[in-house]
C-alpha cells in the first residue's frame, strides 16, 4: 500500500508555495509557467512511490490521441494517475468536464490551478478545494497516490515480487530438463537437431547449442502471454517462426514432459500479468508493459545474450524525431517521400518495432497498403522482440488500415550475415522456413532506398574469459578494414570492431545498391570526436553529400558528473547521437560533403532531451553549425591546439623501423598483455594441489 509523508514544513512544500508567491508577484499566472512548480511537488511525492512523473504523457482513448500534462507511472510502466495543470484565470469545473468530454480518464486524475485541486477517482468527485492553505494540499496529495490502487496492480506487484527470483530458477530448470529429453526421448533429439541447424545456417554458424537451448525457453515461457495478453489465439499457426519452434516443442512434450505441468508453478504469475494487461486500452503501453516485464524476468537467464546484442529500446520522442527528419529530407533533397513508391525501407535491427510502426504511421493512408505489403523491410535475430515486433507490426495495421495483413517484411536473421557474400544469394538455402527464406531473398534483392534504426552497441567482451565474443563477420569485418580502419592514423584501432561500427558499414553500402539513398540511425556518438575513428569520419565525409550529427550526449565514462540513469537517453553509459546521412547520384567522386553539426546541453536530464526533440519536430528546427574537418579529420576542434603536431613525437612506427625521424624514443612497446589480468595477479588461498616439500 502507498503511503505518502509529506508536511507542511518539508522543503517541497514551502518551497512550492515560496515560488508561487514569487511568481504571482511578478504577474505570472499562465500554466506554462507555474505548472513546472507543482511539477517538482509532485516529482518530490512520486519518488516516495518508486514512481516517476512523465510529462507530457501521451495516450490514446478510443481511438483519439491525447496528452496530459503529466502521468505517474511505476518501473513497469503502469499508470497510477494523470495529472491536469490550468491557468489561475480558468473556470477548473468547465475545464474539468471539457477533458472528460474530450476522452480523458477518470480512474484517477487531479486538475489544478494554482489555487485550488479537483481530483476524480473511478468517476466521482473525491476532493474539491482551495489550497491555499497547506494542510489542504497535503490532503489532496494524499488523496490522490494513497487511495486509489487498483486491485489488480496489487496482485501484479504482490506476483511480482513473489517470482521476481524464481522466474530464472525456473528457466534453468527447464533448461535441464531439455538437456534431459535430448538424452532419452530420440524424436525430440531428431527436432531439436533439425532445428538447430535451421539455427545456425540462419542465425551464425558458430552458434552455441546453450542459444538454442534458450530459445526454446524463451518460447515456451512467453508463448501464453502472446496468445493472451495481445489478444492472438491463434498466434503459434501465423507466426511462421513460432510455427517451427512450436514443432520442437511438440516433440519435447511427446513422452513424460507436460508443459501445462511444468508451468503450474507461474500460473499466478501469468494470471497476475494477464489480469493487470486487461487494465491497460492503449496497446504500445501494453506493448511498454511486456517489455519490461521481459527485460526485468524473462532476460534473467540469458544475460550474455542481452548483452552482446545490446537490447536497448528507443525512446519514442527520438524515433518520432529521425522519422519525421527523414521525411522532411527526401523532400528536400530527392523530392521523394516515405509513401512514395519504389522508396523502400529498411529497419536492419527492427527490436520491438517502434521504427517501422512510426514510419507506417507516416506514409499516407492511400498508398499504406501497398508499402506494407512491398516496401517495408526489418530483421531480428533474437526470437523474443521478433516475436512482439510481428504482432506490434501487424496490430498496427489493422488499427490504420481496418483489416488484418500478416505483415511479410520481417525476418528472423542476422542482418550481417545476409550480406556476407556480398550480393550473392546462393548461401539462403532454408532459414528456418520456406516462407522466412523467400522474405529474406526479397529483401536482399530490394533497392533499399532509407536505412533507419537503433543498431546495438557493443565493442567486445571485458576479458579473454567472458565467452561473450562479438561475432566474426568476415565480409562486413573485411568492408571496415579496406575503408574505416585503412584511413585511419590511430595506433589502437580496436573501438572499431564496435557492432554499432559495422551497422554503419552496412547500411552505408545497403544504399550503394541503389545509387544513393539516406541512413538515419541513433548510436554510440563516439565516432564524432574519439581519435580512433578519425578513419570513419573521412569515410562518411568522402561518402555523403550531407551528414547531420545531433549530439545527445549523456557519455559517463568522460564525464563523471553525469549520471547515465539522469541524463543519458537511454540510461546507458556511453553517450548517444542521433545522425542522419544524405547520398545523391549527382555527387562527384572525391568531393566532400558538408557536415552539420549540433550538440544538447551536456547537463540536460533525458526528459528536457525528449521534450527538445518533441519541439523542434524535426532537422529543420535545429540550429546547425557547419563543421569544417581539420587535416587529420577531426570533426570537433574547438578548443584544440593548433601548434601540436609541430611538437616532437615520442615515438612512431616509422622511427621504429628504422626511419631517421626526429623523435625521443626510438623503441616503444604495450608491454605485458594477458588479456586474462585476474588470472596473472589474482591468487587461490585454496589450491588445488599442494606443492612438493
Amino acid at each position: 500500500m502507498t503511503t505518502l509523508t509529506l508536511k507542511p514544513t518539508h522543503k517541497a512544500v514551502l518551497s512550492y508555495y515560496n515560488q508561487l508567491h514569487a511568481f504571482k508577484e511578478l504577474n505570472v499566472a499562465n500554466e506554462g509557467g507555474l505548472a513546472p512548480l507543482f511539477a517538482e511537488l509532485l516529482k518530490h511525492c512520486a519518488r516516495q512511490c518508486e514512481w516517476t512523473l512523465v510529462e507530457q504523457y501521451p495516450m490514446k482513448r478510443n481511438g483519439r490521441s491525447l496528452r496530459a500534462d503529466g502521468g505517474l507511472v511505476d518501473k513497469f510502466n503502469l499508470l497510477h494517475g494523470i495529472w491536469e495543470a490550468k491557468d489561475g484565470t480558468d473556470d477548473l469545473e468547465r475545464e474539468v468536464k471539457k477533458k472528460f468530454e474530450a476522452g480523458y480518464p477518470s480512474e484517477n486524475i487531479l486538475f489544478q490551478a494554482p489555487e485550488r485541486i479537483i481530483i476524480v477517482q473511478n468517476g466521482r468527485e473525491v476532493f474539491n478545494d482551495l489550497i491555499t492553505n497547506p494542510q489542504f494540499l497535503i490532503r489532496a496529495l494524499k488523496i490522490f497516490f494513497e487511495e486509489y490502487q487498483p486491485k489488480e496492480f496489487l496482485q501484479w506487484e504482490k506476483a511480482a515480487d513473489e517470482f521476481k527470483d524464481r522466474v530464472p530458477e525456473i528457466g534453468k530448470r527447464l533448461l535441464k530438463q531439455i538437456e534431459t529429453e535430448r538424452e532419452t526421448n530420440k524424436r525430440f533429439t531428431g527436432a531439436f537437431n533439425e532445428f538447430y541447424s535451421l539455427c545456425r545456417e540462419t542465425i551464425n554458424p558458430e552458434l552455441s547449442v546453450q542459444a538454442v537451448e534458450e530459445m526454446l525457453i524463451q518460447h515456451i515461457l512467453t508463448e501464453r502471454i502472446f496468445r493472451n495478453v495481445f489478444r492472438n489465439a491463434d498466434f503459434v499457426n501465423r507466426n511462421i517462426i513460432a510455427h517451427e519452434i512450436e514443432k520442437v516443442i511438440t516433440a519435447l512434450t511427446s513422452q513424460h514432459f507436460s508443459r501445462d505441468e511444468f508451468l503450474a508453478d507461474l500460473d499466478l504469475f501469468y494470471k497476475a500479468i494477464e489480469t493487470t494487461a486487461d487494465t491497460i486500452s492503449d496497446y504500445s503501453q501494453k506493448q511498454h508493459f511486456l517489455n519490461t516485464i521481459y527485460e526485468k524476468f524473462f532476460q534473467g537467464f540469458s544475460v550474455k545474450v542481452a548483452d552482446t546484442h545490446g537490447i536497448v529500446y528507443t525512446p519514442q520522442p527520438i524515433v518520432d524525431f529521425m522519422v519525421r527528419s527523414v521525411e522532411e529530407l527526401l523532400k528536400k533533397e530527392f523530392g521523394k517521400s516515405l509513401s512514395d513508391e519504389g522508396v523502400h525501407i529498411l529497419d536492419p535491427f527492427v527490436g520491438t518495432g517502434n521504427f517501422i510502426i512510426r514510419v507506417m504511421r507516416e506514409i499516407k493512408k492511400h498508398k499504406l497498403h501497398y508499402k506494407y505489403e512491398r516496401e517495408l523491410h526489418c530483421n531480428e535475430v533474437m526470437l523474443l522482440p521478433y516475436y512482439i515486433a510481428s504482432m506490434n507490426i501487424e496490430h498496427a495495421f489493422f488499427e490504420m488500415a481496418g483489416n488484418y495483413l500478416p505483415f511479410e517484411g520481417i525476418c528472423l536473421v542476422d542482418t550481417f550475415e545476409i550480406a556476407e557474400e556480398g550480393q550473392q544469394t546462393s548461401h539462403i538455402d532454408a532459414l528456418f522456413s520456406k516462407e522466412n527464406t523467400a522474405r529474406v531473398r526479397k529483401q536482399k534483392d530490394a533497392p533499399i532506398f532509407v536505412v533507419i534504426g537503433n543498431p546495438p552497441y557493443n565493442s567486445g567482451q571485458v576479458n579473454e574469459n567472458d565467452n561473450n565474443k562479438n561475432r566474426k563477420y568476415p565480409y562486413i569485418d573485411r568492408r571496415v578494414k579496406n575503408t574505416y580502419v585503412k584511413d585511419s592514423k590511430a595506433t589502437n584501432k580496436n573501438a572499431l570492431s564496435d557492432v554499432y561500427v559495422k551497422a554503419f558499414r552496412f547500411a552505408c553500402d545497403r544504399i550503394e545498391g541503389s545509387g544513393e539513398g539516406m541512413v538515419a540511425f541513433v548510436s554510440n556518438n563516439s565516432f564524432i570526436d574519439d581519435f580512433a575513428f578519425d578513419g570513419m569520419r573521412k569515410s562518411l565525409h568522402d561518402e555523403f553529400d550531407a551528414v547531420y550529427i545531433l549530439d545527445l550526449g549523456g557519455n559517463v565514462r568522460k564525464n563523471p558528473k553525469l549520471s547515465g540513469s539522469t541524463h543519458n537517453v537511454f540510461g546507458i553509459q556511453v553517450g548517444v547521437s542521433i545522425n542522419i546521412l544524405v547520398k545523391k547520384k549527382a555527387k562527384k567522386s572525391g568531393e566532400p560533403g558538408k557536415i552539420y553539426y549540433a550538440r544538447m546541453d551536456e547537463f540536460w536530464k533525458k526528459e528536457q532531451k525528449y521534450l527538445f526533440l518533441e519541439d523542434m519536430n524535426h532537422y529543420q528546427a535545429i540550429q546547425w553549425q557547419e563543421i569544417n574537418p581539420d587535416k587529420n579529420d577531426l570533426w570537433l576542434t574547438s578548443g584544440t591546439d593548433g601548434d601540436f603536431e609541430n611538437l616532437m613525437a615520442m615515438g612512431s612506427k616509422e622511427a621504429k623501423a628504422g626511419d631517421n625521424t626526429h623523435i625521443c624514443f626510438k623503441l616503444f612497446s604495450n608491454g605485458i598483455k594477458s588479456n586474462r589480468d585476474s588470472w596473472v595477479f589474482n591468487f587461490n588461498w585454496n589450491p588445488p594441489f599442494k606443492p612438493k616439500k
